[in-house]
Protein backbone atom coordinates (compact mmCIF):
# COMPACT_ATOMS: atom_id res chain seq x y z
CA UNK A 1 0.00 0.00 0.00
CA UNK A 2 1.01 3.00 -0.95
CA UNK A 3 2.49 6.36 1.55
CA UNK A 4 -1.19 8.15 2.65
CA UNK A 5 -1.18 11.82 2.41
CA UNK A 6 0.95 11.92 -0.39
CA UNK A 7 0.74 13.25 -4.04
CA UNK A 8 2.02 10.88 -6.21
CA UNK A 9 2.92 12.18 -9.91
CA UNK A 10 1.80 9.26 -12.08
CA UNK A 11 -0.61 7.98 -14.53
CA UNK A 12 -3.65 7.06 -12.27
CA UNK A 13 -4.25 3.37 -13.84
CA UNK A 14 -0.32 2.87 -12.83
CA UNK A 15 -0.53 4.80 -9.64
CA UNK A 16 -4.07 2.49 -8.90
CA UNK A 17 -2.32 -1.29 -9.31
CA UNK A 18 -0.45 -0.02 -6.49
CA UNK A 19 -2.90 -0.11 -4.12
CA UNK A 20 -4.40 -3.24 -2.89
CA UNK A 21 -8.05 -4.79 -2.76
CA UNK A 22 -10.78 -3.05 -1.61
CA UNK A 23 -8.61 -0.55 0.17
CA UNK A 24 -10.48 2.85 -0.68
CA UNK A 25 -13.17 4.19 1.59
CA UNK A 26 -14.06 7.14 -1.01
CA UNK A 27 -12.96 8.44 -4.19
CA UNK A 28 -13.97 12.17 -5.02
CA UNK A 29 -12.66 13.34 -7.96
CA UNK A 30 -13.58 15.40 -11.03
CA UNK A 31 -11.33 13.97 -14.44
CA UNK A 32 -10.73 15.87 -17.76
CA UNK A 33 -13.57 14.92 -20.76
CA UNK A 34 -13.81 15.29 -24.28
CA UNK A 35 -10.78 17.70 -25.89
CA UNK A 36 -10.09 18.29 -22.59
CA UNK A 37 -8.95 15.34 -21.91
CA UNK A 38 -5.55 16.37 -23.41
CA UNK A 39 -4.93 17.65 -20.00
CA UNK A 40 -1.68 19.78 -20.12
CA UNK A 41 -0.65 17.56 -22.68
CA UNK A 42 -1.72 13.88 -21.13
CA UNK A 43 -4.38 11.69 -21.79
CA UNK A 44 -6.09 8.77 -19.61
CA UNK A 45 -7.75 5.67 -20.64
CA UNK A 46 -10.96 6.30 -19.31
CA UNK A 47 -11.90 2.21 -19.24
CA UNK A 48 -8.66 0.77 -17.49
CA UNK A 49 -9.54 4.08 -14.94
CA UNK A 50 -12.64 2.94 -14.22
CA UNK A 51 -12.27 -1.10 -13.73
CA UNK A 52 -9.25 -0.63 -11.33
CA UNK A 53 -11.36 2.22 -9.22
CA UNK A 54 -13.89 -0.70 -8.89
CA UNK A 55 -10.89 -2.75 -7.99
CA UNK A 56 -9.44 -0.87 -4.98
CA UNK A 57 -13.08 0.55 -3.71
CA UNK A 58 -14.11 -1.43 -0.47
CA UNK A 59 -17.39 -3.09 -0.86
CA UNK A 60 -19.76 -0.53 0.38
CA UNK A 61 -17.46 1.98 -0.58
CA UNK A 62 -18.72 5.14 -3.34
CA UNK A 63 -17.04 6.73 -6.12
CA UNK A 64 -18.31 10.65 -6.72
CA UNK A 65 -16.93 11.14 -10.32
CA UNK A 66 -17.97 14.68 -11.74
CA UNK A 67 -18.03 15.20 -15.32
CA UNK A 68 -19.72 17.10 -18.31
CA UNK A 69 -20.39 17.38 -21.96
CA UNK A 70 -18.89 19.69 -24.66
CA UNK A 71 -21.13 20.79 -27.01
CA UNK A 72 -19.52 19.95 -30.89
CA UNK A 73 -21.36 20.90 -33.69
CA UNK A 74 -24.26 21.88 -32.32
CA UNK A 75 -24.46 17.91 -30.48
CA UNK A 76 -23.44 17.67 -26.83
CA UNK A 77 -21.07 14.68 -26.76
CA UNK A 78 -22.79 12.48 -24.10
CA UNK A 79 -19.10 11.07 -22.90
CA UNK A 80 -20.41 11.41 -19.39
CA UNK A 81 -23.61 8.89 -20.02
CA UNK A 82 -21.32 6.74 -21.56
CA UNK A 83 -18.99 6.94 -18.52
CA UNK A 84 -21.75 5.77 -15.97
CA UNK A 85 -23.44 2.80 -17.95
CA UNK A 86 -19.48 1.75 -18.28
CA UNK A 87 -19.29 1.97 -14.50
CA UNK A 88 -22.57 -0.41 -14.50
CA UNK A 89 -21.05 -2.62 -16.67
CA UNK A 90 -18.16 -3.33 -14.58
CA UNK A 91 -20.04 -3.60 -11.37
CA UNK A 92 -20.83 -0.42 -9.71
CA UNK A 93 -24.48 0.95 -8.57
CA UNK A 94 -25.42 4.18 -10.05
CA UNK A 95 -26.89 4.95 -6.67
CA UNK A 96 -27.90 8.94 -7.69
CA UNK A 97 -27.24 11.55 -10.59
CA UNK A 98 -26.56 14.33 -8.53
CA UNK A 99 -26.51 17.85 -9.91
CA UNK A 100 -23.20 20.05 -9.59
CA UNK A 101 -25.44 23.33 -9.94
CA UNK A 102 -22.95 26.66 -10.69
CA UNK A 103 -24.92 29.27 -9.43
CA UNK A 104 -22.69 32.22 -11.08
CA UNK A 105 -25.02 33.02 -14.15
CA UNK A 106 -22.91 31.37 -17.53
CA UNK A 107 -22.86 33.24 -20.90
CA UNK A 108 -23.39 31.03 -24.20
CA UNK A 109 -20.60 30.43 -26.21
CA UNK A 110 -20.83 32.50 -29.58
CA UNK A 111 -22.47 30.33 -32.24
CA UNK A 112 -24.46 27.24 -29.82
CA UNK A 113 -27.75 28.02 -29.89
CA UNK A 114 -28.44 27.15 -26.36
CA UNK A 115 -29.00 28.09 -23.10
CA UNK A 116 -26.29 28.72 -21.08
CA UNK A 117 -24.67 25.89 -19.28
CA UNK A 118 -24.35 25.77 -15.52
CA UNK A 119 -23.91 22.72 -13.71
CA UNK A 120 -22.27 19.22 -14.22
CA UNK A 121 -23.38 15.70 -13.22
CA UNK A 122 -22.44 14.00 -10.05
CA UNK A 123 -22.59 10.57 -10.76
CA UNK A 124 -22.78 8.81 -7.17
CA UNK A 125 -21.26 5.21 -7.85
CA UNK A 126 -21.02 2.26 -5.25
CA UNK A 127 -19.96 -1.08 -4.61
CA UNK A 128 -22.76 -3.14 -3.87
CA UNK A 129 -25.15 -1.04 -0.91
CA UNK A 130 -23.64 1.64 0.19
CA UNK A 131 -21.91 1.41 3.25
CA UNK A 132 -21.65 5.15 4.62
CA UNK A 133 -24.25 8.04 4.22
CA UNK A 134 -24.23 11.06 6.54
CA UNK A 135 -26.88 13.13 5.30
CA UNK A 136 -26.45 16.92 5.11
CA UNK A 137 -29.37 18.76 6.38
CA UNK A 138 -28.99 22.25 5.31
CA UNK A 139 -32.12 23.22 3.85
CA UNK A 140 -34.53 25.60 5.66
CA UNK A 141 -37.74 24.59 6.63
CA UNK A 142 -40.58 27.41 5.74
CA UNK A 143 -42.62 25.73 8.13
CA UNK A 144 -39.99 24.98 11.42
CA UNK A 145 -42.05 24.37 14.65
CA UNK A 146 -45.70 23.60 13.52
CA UNK A 147 -46.51 20.31 14.35
CA UNK A 148 -47.01 18.15 11.46
CA UNK A 149 -50.23 16.75 10.60
CA UNK A 150 -51.62 14.25 7.47
CA UNK A 151 -52.35 10.90 6.10
CA UNK A 152 -50.18 8.61 4.23
CA UNK A 153 -52.24 6.23 1.40
CA UNK A 154 -51.48 2.74 1.40
CA UNK A 155 -50.93 0.35 -1.59
CA UNK A 156 -54.42 -0.82 -1.27
CA UNK A 157 -55.84 2.72 -1.72
CA UNK A 158 -56.64 3.11 1.95
CA UNK A 159 -55.35 5.98 3.83
CA UNK A 160 -53.67 6.01 7.63
CA UNK A 161 -52.74 8.85 9.84
CA UNK A 162 -48.57 9.67 9.27
CA UNK A 163 -46.57 8.65 11.84
CA UNK A 164 -45.05 12.12 11.68
CA UNK A 165 -48.07 13.19 13.14
CA UNK A 166 -47.64 15.40 16.64
CA UNK A 167 -44.29 16.16 15.92
CA UNK A 168 -42.51 19.79 14.97
CA UNK A 169 -41.51 20.26 11.67
CA UNK A 170 -37.59 20.83 12.17
CA UNK A 171 -35.81 23.90 11.68
CA UNK A 172 -33.45 22.65 8.93
CA UNK A 173 -34.36 19.62 6.44
CA UNK A 174 -32.24 17.23 4.09
CA UNK A 175 -30.58 18.97 0.93
CA UNK A 176 -31.85 17.72 -2.48
CA UNK A 177 -29.62 16.02 -4.86
CA UNK A 178 -28.90 19.57 -6.81
CA UNK A 179 -25.85 21.41 -5.11
CA UNK A 180 -25.34 24.94 -5.82
CA UNK A 181 -21.97 26.29 -5.06
CA UNK A 182 -20.60 30.22 -6.07
CA UNK A 183 -17.65 29.28 -8.55
CA UNK A 184 -14.59 32.15 -9.81
CA UNK A 185 -11.65 33.33 -8.33
CA UNK A 186 -11.97 34.02 -4.64
CA UNK A 187 -15.02 31.37 -4.55
CA UNK A 188 -13.89 28.01 -5.35
CA UNK A 189 -10.84 27.98 -3.19
CA UNK A 190 -10.19 29.80 0.19
CA UNK A 191 -6.04 30.34 -1.12
CA UNK A 192 -4.89 32.20 -3.97
CA UNK A 193 -2.69 28.99 -4.95
CA UNK A 194 -5.14 27.22 -6.28
CA UNK A 195 -5.98 29.52 -9.07
CA UNK A 196 -2.64 28.32 -10.82
CA UNK A 197 -4.83 25.51 -12.13
CA UNK A 198 -7.27 26.05 -14.95
CA UNK A 199 -9.93 23.85 -13.87
CA UNK A 200 -10.64 23.68 -10.18
CA UNK A 201 -14.04 22.68 -8.72
CA UNK A 202 -14.94 24.12 -5.35
CA UNK A 203 -13.58 22.98 -1.65
CA UNK A 204 -16.67 23.30 -0.71
CA UNK A 205 -18.21 20.52 -2.81
CA UNK A 206 -15.15 18.12 -2.00
CA UNK A 207 -16.07 18.39 1.59
CA UNK A 208 -19.60 17.78 1.56
CA UNK A 209 -19.06 15.02 -0.58
CA UNK A 210 -16.08 13.74 1.95
CA UNK A 211 -18.50 14.32 5.00
CA UNK A 212 -21.52 12.55 3.69
CA UNK A 213 -19.67 9.47 2.34
CA UNK A 214 -17.19 8.75 4.69
CA UNK A 215 -16.26 8.97 8.09
CA UNK A 216 -13.36 10.58 9.94
CA UNK A 217 -10.06 8.19 9.63
CA UNK A 218 -11.36 6.53 6.27
CA UNK A 219 -9.17 7.06 2.77
CA UNK A 220 -9.77 9.23 0.50
CA UNK A 221 -8.58 8.70 -3.32
CA UNK A 222 -8.70 11.26 -5.75
CA UNK A 223 -6.56 9.72 -9.45
CA UNK A 224 -7.21 12.92 -11.43
CA UNK A 225 -5.60 15.27 -8.28
CA UNK A 226 -5.29 18.70 -9.86
CA UNK A 227 -4.79 21.79 -7.89
CA UNK A 228 -5.38 19.28 -4.73
CA UNK A 229 -9.04 20.23 -3.86
CA UNK A 230 -10.24 16.91 -2.41
CA UNK A 231 -6.68 15.99 -0.28
CA UNK A 232 -6.91 19.47 1.26
CA UNK A 233 -10.95 18.76 2.11
CA UNK A 234 -9.82 15.66 3.61
CA UNK A 235 -7.57 16.82 5.72
CA UNK A 236 -9.88 19.32 6.95
CA UNK A 237 -12.12 16.60 7.78
CA UNK A 238 -9.87 14.04 9.83
CA UNK A 239 -9.75 12.19 6.87
CA UNK A 240 -6.39 10.33 5.19
CA UNK A 241 -5.78 10.94 1.50
CA UNK A 242 -4.02 9.27 -1.88
CA UNK A 243 -3.37 11.18 -4.70
CA UNK A 244 -2.35 10.28 -8.07
CA UNK A 245 -1.73 13.31 -10.85
CA UNK A 246 -0.07 12.97 -13.92
CA UNK A 247 1.53 16.51 -14.04
CA UNK A 248 4.35 17.82 -12.56
CA UNK A 249 3.47 21.36 -13.05
CA UNK A 250 0.11 20.64 -11.19
CA UNK A 251 1.57 18.61 -8.56
CA UNK A 252 3.67 21.25 -7.57
CA UNK A 253 0.52 23.38 -7.25
CA UNK A 254 -1.32 20.67 -4.64
CA UNK A 255 1.74 20.54 -3.04
CA UNK A 256 1.81 23.83 -2.00
CA UNK A 257 -1.60 24.27 -1.07
CA UNK A 258 -1.47 21.69 1.05
CA UNK A 259 2.41 23.14 2.79
CA UNK A 260 0.20 26.33 2.93
CA UNK A 261 -1.95 24.96 5.55
CA UNK A 262 -5.37 23.08 5.62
Amino acid sequence: MLKLNNIYQMDCVEGMRMLYDNSIDLTVTSPPYDNLRRYNGYEFNFEEAARELYRVTKPGGVVVWIVADETVNGSETGTSFKQALFFKEIGFSLADTMIYHKTDLAFPRHGHRKYPGTFEYMFILSKGRIETFNLIRDRKNKLAGQIMSGTVRQEDGTVKPSRANGKAVAEFGARSNVWGYSTGRGKSASDTIAYKHPAIFPEALARDHILSWSNEGHIVLDPFMGSGTTAKAALQTNRSFIGFEVSEEYVEIAKLRLAAGV
